[in-house]
C-alpha cells in the first residue's frame, strides 16, 4: 500500500513539473484556471489595418475596388476636401477603371451623432458595397460608422456607442470593405478601429470602438499633406504628439481590469503593451525629428511626408495600447466649445479642432501621470529633446511638461483654454463631460478623481 501511495505521489510530481504547453501536456485545458479567475487582462491584441505608403498611390483605388469586385462604390469626404487634388485624384482613379461610386460631401468637420446619422441614412438607401473615405479624421470617422449601421440595419444608434453613454454592445456583423485616403497628418484613423464624434445631448465626445470597424486598407499618399493649411498642420501634428506621448503611458495591459469573460469584449484599447510601445516611440523620434520644419514650411516635402509616416506609427500604437486623459479631457472642450473659431478651418460653426482641444491639458496631465511610470515620461521627454540626465525620477513629469510647452510656444498654440472660451467657471461642466469618458480616463496610469480633474482643468487655463 505504501508503494501504491509513492508511486501516486510521483506521478503527481510529474504533472506538476511537466511542461503544460498545448504540444507536450496532456493535461492541456483551453480554459486554464488562471484566465477565468483574474480580474485584471493578461493578454493583448494586435490588429491594424493594411497601409499602403507612396507618393501618388491614391491613384490605385480604382484598381483596388476592381479587385475586389466592388459594383456600387460610397465616396465620404468633407465640403472643403471636395474641392482638392485629393478628392480629385480617387474620382478619377475610380473612371478610369470603370467603378461606379457616388459622393457624399456633407460630412461634418469634428463630426456630431447628428452628422452621422445623416450619413447613415444615405448609406442606407444606396445600399452601397464598398466605400471610400478621403479626408482627415472625421470623414474616415463617419464613414466608419455610416457602414456599420448599414450592415447592421436593425441596430439603434446607441447600441455600439461606448458605455456608460451607449450600450457598448460588441460589433458582431461582417462590413463593407472600406479604403481610406488620409489627407491630413494626424488621427491615425486609417489604422484604427475607433469613431469619435460629439453627443449633441451631453455637449461631449464619446465613441463607437471595435477591431471590425478598421478599414482594410489605409492609402497613405504623403502628397495630400501639402494642401495642409498652417495651422492644420499644427493641430493635428499635436494630435500625433499626444497619440505617442499617452499609449506610450497608458496603464500597462496586463493591469488594465476587468479581464474579458471572452476575446469579443477585450477592448480595442487595451493598455500599454511591447508591440504598441515600438510604434509610439517611433511616432515620438519622427516628431521630434520633423513636426516644427512641417508646420513652418509646407513645402518641406520631406518633413511633411514623415509627419504623415509618424502619424499612421502613432495611430498603430494608441489603435491598440489606447490614450488616457489628454483625449478623455478634450472631449468635453470640443463639445462645449462657444464661440472659437480656429484659423485655417473652414467651417459653419464654432469650433476647437480635435488637436488643439487635446494638448491644451499635456502639460497639466504629464506632471501629474509622471510619478506612475517616470522612467517613461523621461524616455520620452528625452526623444522631444529635454536633457534629462541630471533630472530626479520625482520631476520626470515635471520635465515632460517643460518641453511640450517649448513645443506649444514655439507653434504658436493658444495660451491655454481661457484662449479657446473656458474660464474657472466652466471647470464643473468640463469635469462632469470628462467623468463617462471611462473608456479611456480609466486608462491614465494613475486613478483621478473629480476634483484631480478640476484641478487639471484649471492648471490648463494658461500654460505660459
Amino acid at each position: 500500500m505504501a508503494g501504491r501511495e509513492r508511486v501516486v505521489g510521483l506521478l503527481k510530481q510529474l504533472q506538476q513539473a511537466s511542461c503544460r504547453c498545448p504540444a507536450h501536456s496532456h493535461t492541456y485545458s483551453q480554459a486554464p484556471g488562471h484566465v477565468t479567475s483574474r480580474t485584471t487582462d493578461y493578454a493583448f491584441e494586435m490588429s491594424c489595418s493594411s497601409i499602403r505608403y507612396g507618393e501618388g498611390v491614391t491613384n490605385e483605388v480604382g484598381m483596388d475596388l476592381q479587385n475586389i469586385g466592388a459594383r456600387k462604390v460610397c465616396v465620404m469626404t468633407d465640403k472643403n476636401v471636395a474641392n482638392l487634388p485629393p478628392v480629385k485624384a480617387v474620382l478619377n482613379s475610380l473612371v478610369k477603371n470603370g467603378v461606379n461610386f457616388q459622393v457624399f460631401d456633407k460630412v461634418r468637420v469634428e463630426p456630431t451623432d447628428l452628422s452621422f446619422k445623416e450619413a447613415i441614412t444615405f448609406a442606407r438607401q444606396e445600399q452601397f458595397d464598398a466605400y471610400v473615405a478621403v479626408g482627415g479624421g472625421s470623414v474616415m470617422d463617419t464613414c466608419k460608422v455610416a457602414n456599420l449601421y448599414t450592415c447592421s440595419p436593425d441596430a439603434e444608434f446607441l447600441d455600439y456607442v461606448n458605455a456608460p453613454i451607449g450600450k457598448g454592445k460588441p460589433v458582431t456583423v461582417s462590413l463593407r470593405p472600406l479604403i481610406a485616403v488620409p489627407t491630413t497628418a494626424g488621427t491615425g484613423s486609417e489604422t484604427t478601429g475607433v469613431a469619435v464624434f460629439g453627443y449633441e445631448a451631453m455637449k461631449a465626445k464619446t465613441g463607437i470602438a471595435s477591431k471590425v470597424l478598421k478599414p482594410v486598407l489605409g492609402l497613405v499618399d504623403p502628397l495630400h499633406t501639402l494642401h495642409m493649411p498652417e495651422r492644420v498642420a499644427a493641430y493635428s501634428g499635436f494630435d500625433v504628439l499626444c497619440h505617442a506621448l499617452e499609449s506610450y503611458t497608458a496603464l500597462p495591459y496586463n493591469l488594465r481590469s476587468p479581464c474579458p469573460p471572452n476575446p469579443i469584449n477585450r477592448p480595442a484599447y487595451q493598455g500599454s503593451n511591447p508591440i504598441s510601445d515600438v510604434w509610439s516611440k517611433h511616432a515620438l523620434r519622427i516628431v521630434a525629428k520633423y513636426f516644427k520644419r512641417a508646420v513652418r514650411n509646407p513645402e518641406d516635402c520631406e518633413a511633411r511626408f514623415n509627419m504623415h509616416l509618424a502619424s499612421v506609427f502613432a495611430g498603430i500604437g494608441f489603435g491598440n495600447a489606447g490614450v488616457h486623459l489628454c483625449h478623455g479631457m478634450s472631449y468635453p472642450v470640443a463639445g462645449m466649445v462657444k464661440t472659437f473659431r480656429a484659423k485655417d478651418y473652414k467651417v459653419d460653426h464654432p469650433l476647437v479642432p480635435h488637436g488643439l482641444s487635446v494638448v491644451l491639458t499635456s502639460p497639466a496631465v504629464f506632471t501629474f501621470t509622471g510619478s506612475m511610470c517616470p522612467e517613461r515620461h523621461l524616455e520620452a521627454a528625452e526623444i522631444l529633446g529635454a536633457d534629462v540626465q541630471t533630472v530626479k525620477r520625482e520631476d520626470a513629469g515635471l520635465v515632460l511638461a517643460d518641453i511640450l510647452r517649448k513645443f506649444l510656444y514655439e507653434l504658436n498654440i493658444e495660451d491655454g483654454l481661457s484662449a479657446v472660451g473656458y474660464s474657472k467657471e466652466d471647470i464643473p461642466a468640463l469635469v462632469k463631460g470628462t467623468l463617462p469618458q471611462e473608456r479611456v480616463t480609466k486608462l491614465a496610469p494613475r486613478p483621478q478623481t473629480e476634483e484631480d480633474l478640476a484641478a487639471l482643468f484649471e492648471s490648463s487655463m494658461k500654460l505660459y
